[in-house]
């Protein structure tokens, strides 16, 4: 019998989508489902990866596509520029999530603290939103 993992509760859920940031970060690719889990994570991600093929190629962009249930699974990067490239799972060596995640430190509870401290020190606070640049 496989032993399950127990309900998470949304403190739990929130705790992890929110206080772990995956910039920086360069996933071991030591088999076929660690590369999948990889690409999952990619995909996911709000910043920029840079992946470097099998062939020695690195291609830096956004993620914004992949099929592993494919023949043949692929992932679609959007490139600086426009341009797109289709790389398949099994060319992928290194993955790598180069880019600055910009919604990292963006959760309710960051923002309800930043609103609370400003009205407390008498500055102007409003709910509209912030810019994700900073």
């Amino acid at each position: 019998m496989s032993e399950q993992n127990p309900p998470q509760t949304p403190e739990d859920q929130n705790k992890q989508t929110t206080s772990e940031s995956l910039e920086g970060q360069i996933p071991p690719l030591t088999d076929d489902t660690m590369r999948r889990k990889a690409v999952d994570l990619a995909f996911d991600y709000r910043g920029d990866v840079t992946i470097e093929t099998t062939s020695g190629q690195s291609f830096t962009g956004y993620l914004y596509n992949r099929d592993g249930e494919a023949a043949k699974p692929y992932a679609t990067m959007m490139l600086k520029g426009e341009a797109e490239q289709r790389l398949l799972y099994s060319e992928i060596a290194k993955l790598t999530f180069s880019g600055k995640d910009p919604a990292a430190g963006k959760t309710w509870e960051s923002w309800l603290k930043r609103y609370v401290e400003k009205k407390l020190k008498g500055e102007a606070a409003n709910i509209e939103s912030e810019t994700l640049d900073d």
